[in-house]
């Protein structure tokens, strides 16, 4: 089974911290969607990270469905079982989610759009809601003890922790983290970490 992509993506790298904590025989293999289009272009001619090539060939691509894939070939699940748990998980992860998409929207922003051609009205906008969904996610993760759901990580803190070190590096002058110290706590707990460490942001 190989993992196609950069660990600067959010995406890529949930998923390799998620196959690594459900045990599963992966190889990593960073090819860019940008310097290495070529390259990614023919294992997936969509040009998505991540990328997953299942051992029989199958191309599979958005990290959500990787996951939903990663989790049956395992046997378990990296969610609650409680149901009424699991719709607070499913939250936490739509509000990281939700972070990391306007993170990357910003970044692409800046370095791909030519200055002139930047529309501030729409920017704005996509600040704001990165700034509400990292101000709810902080109220989320401050009831971690030491993981949202208990002793051991699940979704929820690795989505939560990884799109918080995205924006972090990517975006930084976007929040201030001195207003944010659940996710400060979660990150620093989350990047400590084995599986973490192994997938390192870079």
């Amino acid at each position: 089974m190989k993992l196609i992509g950069m660990l600067d993506s959010p995406y890529v790298r949930r998923v390799a911290i998620s196959l690594r904590l459900l045990g599963l025989d992966f190889e990593h293999q960073a090819i860019s969607v940008f310097s290495t289009y070529d390259a990614f272009a023919a294992i997936n001619p969509v040009v998505k990270a991540p990328t997953l090539v299942t051992d029989e060939g199958v191309v599979l691509m958005d990290s959500g469905l990787i996951l939903e894939h990663a989790e049956r070939m395992a046997g378990r699940t990296l969610s609650p079982a409680d149901l009424a748990a699991h719709a607070r998980s499913q939250r936490i992860i739509g509000l990281a989610l939700a972070a990391c998409e306007k993170s990357v929207q910003i970044v692409y922003e800046q370095l791909l759009r030519p200055e002139e051609k930047r529309h501030q009205p729409w920017l704005d906008r996509v600040r704001g809601q990165l700034v509400q969904a990292y101000h709810l996610l902080e109220q989320e993760v401050s009831l971690a003890r030491p993981w949202c759901f208990g002793d051991q990580p699940l979704q929820a803190d690795i989505t939560s922790a990884v799109a918080w070190r995205f924006t972090r590096e990517m975006v930084p002058e976007a929040l201030d983290p001195q207003a944010l110290p659940a996710l400060n706590r979660l990150s620093q707990r989350a990047e400590a970490s084995e599986p973490f460490v192994e997938f390192p942001f870079h």
